[in-house]
């Protein structure tokens, strides 16, 4: 089996076989079947089985899922055309899509937990299978929305947690069953010493002294501490003029060493010439 989406079609095709036989079974309980077939106690051994086996065949550098637990369901979907959103960044998004606009209604209604992802093909209206999107987005708690004059809905959201999508539901408004992704390296010397290397180019390319400045000043140009070097990362991929492609790579890359490396790359790249 090679990752939960088989797992739960398995799953699926269970059910819908014993509905045939007028045997009601709920997807919780056919996925726990599922897993005694495999001759394992439960789900989350199942889950965690598979997650073990991902990680052990994951190229370098690729985004880990959390283990067994953390998969939530019913997450409305924000399709982005051209933005690519990080974790802890605060961004306006403007709606215009009907399908947009009630997930934001359902978000509104219930705890505002929204998934931010970008869609591989911005000419597209109607994205609405796994294919249209990119397979990492984030996670985001919706801070308010206005109907401006032009009757465009302003949303405005902030970043939480990156996420794996593992399916969708399509309906009055797209959602998604999603996985956490955890941040590999994130407090390793390599990390701290790319940190630093990253902020110096950064300061090279903004042609802002960041290094005399207190760390209470250098908070006004939006940079987090060389303490926490994956937010940093974030933060400054966040601001780059790099395409949506580039962007997605820095957000799918959940090992932080490997991602400050691909910022220190990008900055190095985009240095105006002296």
């Amino acid at each position: 089996m090679r990752d939960f989406r088989d797992a739960k079609a398995m799953a699926q095709t269970l059910s819908e076989a014993l509905a045939a036989k007028s045997i009601s079974l709920s997807h919780s309980e056919s996925l726990e079947l599922i897993a005694r077939i495999h001759g394992l106690r439960d789900w989350n051994v199942l889950a965690a089985r598979i997650q073990a086996n991902r990680q052990a065949n994951a190229p370098e550098g690729s985004p880990v899922v959390a283990a067994a637990g953390s998969t939530r369901t019913n997450v409305p979907i924000f399709p982005m055309r051209d933005l690519v959103l990080f974790p802890q960044t605060i961004t306006p998004i403007f709606v215009a899509r009907d399908k947009t606009r009630r997930a934001v209604e359902r978000a509104m209604a219930g705890d505002r937990r929204v998934l931010v992802v970008a869609q591989k093909h911005g000419a597209d209206n109607d994205p609405s299978t796994l294919q249209s999107f990119y397979p990492v987005g984030v996670t985001a708690s919706v801070i308010n929305s206005q109907t401006q004059m032009d009757g465009i809905l302003k949303v405005t959201v902030s970043g939480l947690q990156r996420v794996a999508i593992t399916g969708l539901i399509d309906g009055e408004f797209l959602a998604a069953e999603i996985t956490a992704i955890e941040e590999q390296r994130g407090q390793s010397p390599e990390a701290a010493s790319l940190s630093r290397m990253v902020l110096d180019a950064y300061r090279t390319y903004a042609n802002v002294d960041l290094s005399s400045l207190p760390l209470r000043q250098r908070a006004r140009f939006g940079l987090p501490s060389t303490e926490n070097p994956g937010l940093l990362a974030d933060t400054i991929a966040q601001m780059l003029p790099t395409g949506i492609d580039e962007k997605q790579q820095l957000l799918e890359a959940s090992d932080v060493v490997a991602r400050l490396e691909k910022v220190l790359a990008l900055l190095s790249k985009a240095r105006p010439e002296q």
